[in-house]
């Protein structure tokens, strides 16, 4: 009488998606010592996988999907012919280098980083008519995020102080484009999208002082 097989007796499956039979599969292919033999296995093996995924299985970029992971569950140890390049076992299990974090501190940080980038790419432009728009741009931009983060109300001249400063003297809104955005527009932004103050419901107020009987 045969003992039944388990699943933690077994080996771990590499693209557990595609089930113990494709991977089965794969093993025999690779058991094959035709050459010939063994591409057209390996094509209907193609097939079988494409069949899971019939809307995408003629795709071009998911047939080179399925051709990798065909590599990869075998280990990388399939000689077959493929129409595309054998993925690299060393390149796949490299893993991702670390992510670069900003660790600037900016000196008036309601701003955020992208507003000192924005600056940087702005002063890197020919002087003209798109790089007077960029800086009209930033510069309402800028006010924006100044009346998000401190008061309800800001002078035009205290954004041009900061622009001028943040540039290193480099940076002036042309007078032409003046005045920027007033501050009551942004306000209603802000209390649009739920930003604001809370408004008092009078009439609840009201019926509260009510005597009830």
């Amino acid at each position: 009488m045969e003992t039944l097989s388990y699943n933690t007796q077994r080996p771990k499956l590499v693209i557990p998606e595609y089930g113990r039979h494709v991977h089965l599969m794969i093993e025999q292919v690779m058991a094959i010592p035709e050459r010939e033999k063994r591409n057209n296995m390996a094509k209907a093996i193609i097939g079988v996988m494409g069949n899971l995924n019939p809307h995408l299985r003629d795709v071009p970029d998911f047939q080179h999907k399925l051709w990798d992971q065909l590599f990869i569950m075998s280990n990388f140890e399939l000689d077959v012919d493929s129409p595309f390049e054998k993925p690299q076992k060393e390149l796949l299990e490299s893993g991702p280098g670390p992510l670069t974090y900003p660790q600037s501190y900016p000196k008036y940080r309601f701003y955020g980083n992208n507003i000192k980038r924005m600056i940087d790419v702005a002063l890197r432009w020919e002087e003209g008519d798109r790089r007077d728009g960029l800086v009209y741009s930033i510069a309402n931009h800028m006010k924006k995020c100044f009346l998000h983060w401190n008061k309800d109300t800001v002078e035009d001249q205290v954004i041009f102080d900061h622009l001028r400063e943040l540039s290193h003297g480099k940076l002036e809104v042309k007078p032409e484009l003046l005045p920027l955005t007033e501050s009551a527009d942004f306000l209603k932004v802000r209390s649009k999208n739920g930003n604001g103050p809370m408004k008092t419901n009078h009439n609840h107020s009201r019926n509260r002082k009510r005597k009830r009987y």
